[in-house]
């Protein structure tokens, strides 16, 4: 059992790791966007590792076996980064830049700001592999990386306190909840939309 716990401890240490090596190459890229553009097009980064019962819970939910070495071969997101972007387009711009250094390996990409989901959500997911160099050898580590402006993060915020707490609400009341839900989506939607155009329109400026 202590051998578990150590191997698992062990694990969870390499993932946050590999975090630190992504928010890195983030940070990086911000400062290097900023010095040409005098504009920091990430507002901020957030990170976090899977907790252990959200794990068993995930590898339960595909019939697989709860244990390490199913940790690391069938779950992609235990490591995750969330990356704040004022606006749209520095969405996608980051994601490029990101994803075509040459030490990093893209897996897959979703992106729920062209395909939203049926609630509301919005944001662009990446699962990528990166390389991490520790005392004993060189290891491929996955991460993934959630890109979404302000408004999807406060939105998707509030959207998890309402699936915590939905078990406990009235069926009725509960779907009223996510309609008004569902209209600050869209809300949120023209809202970027529109803040992206009058960025544009400021910077297209001239005298």
């Amino acid at each position: 059992m202590i051998e578990k716990e150590e191997h698992f401890s062990q694990v969870m240490m390499m993932y946050s790791c590999a975090i630190r090596e992504v928010q890195t190459k983030l940070e990086v890229l911000n400062d290097d966007l900023k010095s040409r553009y005098q504009r920091n097009p990430i507002h901020s980064i957030k990170s976090r590792i899977k907790k252990p019962v959200s794990l068993a819970k995930k590898l339960r939910k595909k019939g697989l076996p709860v244990s390490v070495d199913s940790i690391k071969g069938n779950i992609n997101d235990v490591a995750g980064v969330r990356v704040i972007c004022s606006f749209v387009d520095d969405i996608y711009t980051i994601s490029e830049m990101l994803t075509s250094q040459t030490d990093i390996t893209l897996i897959s990409q979703k992106d729920y700001i062209e395909h939203p989901k049926p609630n509301g959500y919005r944001s662009l997911h990446l699962i990528v592999e990166i390389p991490v160099f520790f005392a004993d050898k060189m290891r491929p580590m996955r991460v993934e990386v959630q890109i979404r402006t302000i408004a999807m993060d406060y939105w998707a915020s509030l959207d998890h306190q309402l699936r915590y707490k939905k078990d406990d609400m009235d069926e009725n009341y509960r779907k009223e909840i996510e309609m008004r839900l569902k209209r600050c989506a869209d809300m949120i939607t023209a809202t970027d939309a529109e803040m992206l155009d009058i960025r544009k329109n400021i910077y297209g400026y001239r005298i």
